[in-house]
């Protein structure tokens, strides 16, 4: 695994970012982010900052992918081409026009975050527009790897925790868990980009087609292949439990409140009746401030 080592010779080890520049990785936090902000604000000073900045440069290029507007196919790939090439060269010292990366290269450089996580995630991002479906649970946790697993691992940096065999299954689980309640919330949204992240063994298993998903069908069949899902990214969650309670306490909190508050969303889903389409499934800001509460009081 690559690790970062400092910038090139001759070159002042300073940092690039200014107030602006995490100004702007807050505000994609808040805006996009809505758990993991509030969650975060629980973190170390430090800690937060650095997760926004973690944030915004795993936002803007999932944006260009998601969201690409009037850009082409070609277009968002060249965007993504450009983002990892200022991102490299941020890494060996030359100073970012981005904002975002401005203030994730500083990051990296601060909590020595391995440079292949990071590539790993941009490898998804372009993944994303080239595939739109996974044969297999095996596949799409490949997948995930990049797009989840590797945000877990550079959080654990970010926290500046020793990565330990358990920490590092954890946040593995821990990030497939938040993926898999995103893949599960987001059906309907992810089927107007024509992409079906539910793997096709599992819809060929509970006898759902892919027209039934095109079309917003929630028959029973898909209800059932619905809590099937669920019932995997529980048994994830409940997986990254035991690694979580080896955080230091002023992490802890912090990210098991992330952790529960993601959960619920699958209650959500739940209470209508696993139908996804309906509408999105979301925590609200009062049950956030509950959760808060009772989460600051445990140990």
């Amino acid at each position: 695994m690559q690790i970062y080592s400092g910038l090139k010779r001759g070159v002042v080890e300073e940092g690039f970012a200014s107030a602006s520049d995490y100004a702007e990785c807050r505000r994609l936090h808040r805006k996009f982010g809505t758990t993991y902000y509030f969650a975060s604000r629980r973190f170390p000073i430090d800690v937060k900052r650095r997760t926004d900045a973690l944030y915004g440069f795993v936002r803007v290029p999932d944006e260009w992918v998601d969201n690409p507007g009037s850009l082409s196919e070609d277009q968002v790939a060249e965007k993504l081409r450009g983002f990892r090439a200022e991102f490299l060269r941020g890494i060996e010292g030359v100073r970012p026009d981005h904002p975002v990366l401005r203030a994730f290269c500083d990051a990296v450089r601060e909590a020595k975050i391995p440079v292949d996580e990071p590539l790993r995630f941009l490898d998804a991002m372009e993944q994303d527009l080239t595939v739109s479906s996974y044969a297999t649970y095996k596949e799409l946790r490949h997948y995930m790897r990049g797009s989840a697993v590797a945000v877990g691992l550079m959080m654990c940096h970010v926290l500046e925790v020793e990565v330990s065999p358990a920490i590092e299954r954890a946040a593995t689980a821990l990030g497939e868990a938040m993926q898999l309640t995103n893949f599960i919330r987001d059906v309907r949204e992810d089927a107007r980009r024509s992409r079906i992240y539910l793997p096709r063994e599992d819809l060929a298993s509970f006898g759902v087609s892919s027209l039934d998903i095109f079309s917003s069908n929630a028959t029973g069949a898909f209800r059932n292949l619905i809590r099937f899902e669920i019932a995997r990214a529980r048994a994830l969650y409940s997986e990254s439990d035991e690694g979580i309670a080896r955080l230091p306490m002023e992490n802890r909190r912090a990210v098991r409140l992330a952790r529960v508050l993601y959960s619920r969303i699958l209650d959500r889903i739940e209470a209508e009746g696993c139908d996804v389409f309906v509408k999105r499934a979301r925590t609200s800001w009062w049950e956030k401030v509950r959760v808060g509460l009772t989460e600051m009081l445990r140990q």
